[in-house]
């Protein structure tokens, strides 16, 4: 058996998490107490039992998945003496999940990790006046299809492909009024099934340059290690372990599609049969089962599905 471990991206969030498995290991407060400190906020409070609305906003919701995620990871650890790099091939991370799969393959440290994505989540969010750009999910397209339908959209404006999440699951993003002409457009085509997605901002295409500049400068001013375990990236669909071309690449994420469904497939190709996905929700683990039935996934989200996972372990 081969396993990969793979992290969540926004939208898995929900107020609660996090919560079990604080009151269950001394470990998982620990990471909670540790981002809290170097944010100077009190996140783990609004992931508990704050605002939804709150939490929902970019610069909270990326720094709060990736805690949940690494409480995880420590639990695992020390708890179950269960060492990421003798127990993985690879990780993964969807989009904001790559800084999450970078720090848990010993990349990125804890604290630099909850600063970056503190830093991404407000650029993200300042890169476009709120109303100006959209995302939305097409449901029952492929790649391809959903590449000509926002050609065919955008007109003089951005619309593009920015999440290939899993077969017949394309996200696009761009001006808003251009996905609304996309999502006509897809009705049009036979495709009757869109969902507007409930983000701040357009995602991973063009529009978000002047987050990817931000980025840039902050990257150079962190230390990158080699990852313990190779990381997939999401730009690439392929592995990657060089500190500079990793720094080039979360530069490049920022305005690039997630080749999500790909990076499942190069995984596979390489031996990996089971996934294990650290942190809030199943969002991962669910694609996993529609991008290749062979792969087991499985969420590892509460202190119950933690323990039964250690003792599965031979």
């Amino acid at each position: 058996m081969s396993r990969a471990f793979v992290f969540p991206g926004q939208g898995s969030q929900s107020i609660g998490m996090g919560q079990a498995l604080a009151d269950a290991f001394t470990e998982a407060r620990e990471v909670f107490e540790e981002v809290d400190s170097v944010l100077g906020q009190h996140l783990a409070r609004l992931m508990f039992s704050g605002d939804p609305d709150v939490l929902q906003l970019t610069e909270n919701a990326q720094p709060a998945l990736m805690a949940v995620s690494l409480a995880v990871i420590r639990v695992l650890d020390q708890q179950g003496n269960f060492r990421l790099p003798e127990a993985a091939a690879f990780v993964a991370g969807h989009s904001l999940g790559e800084y999450t799969a970078l720090c848990a393959a010993g990349s990125l440290s804890l604290s630099d990790t909850a600063r970056l994505l503190k830093k991404r989540g407000q650029a993200m969010q300042q890169a476009v006046p709120v109303g100006l750009g959209t995302m939305a999910a097409l449901i029952g397209v492929d790649l391809h299809a959903a590449q000509d339908i926002a050609a065919a959209a955008a007109l003089t404006e951005v619309c593009a492909a920015a999440n290939d999440n899993a077969p017949g699951q394309v996200v696009l993003s761009g001006h808003s009024a251009a996905i609304d002409r996309a999502i006509a457009l897809a009705a049009e085509r036979g495709f009757r099934r869109s969902v507007k997605l409930p983000v701040s901002a357009p995602f991973h295409c063009s529009l978000m340059q002047p987050a990817a500049e931000i980025m840039r400068e902050a990257l150079e001013a962190v230390e990158i290690k080699p990852p313990l375990v190779p990381l997939v990236a999401n730009v690439t669909a392929e592995a990657v372990s060089d500190p500079a071309q990793i720094r080039s690449l979360l530069v490049e994420q920022v305005t690039g599609s997630v080749r999500w469904r790909e990076s499942v497939l190069y995984m596979k190709a390489h031996g990996v049969d089971r996934l294990l996905e650290c942190g809030a929700g199943a969002v991962l683990t669910g694609m996993t089962k529609r991008i290749d039935k062979d792969i087991v996934a499985t969420a590892l989200s509460t202190p119950q599905d933690i323990e039964t996972f250690l003792g599965s372990q031979p």
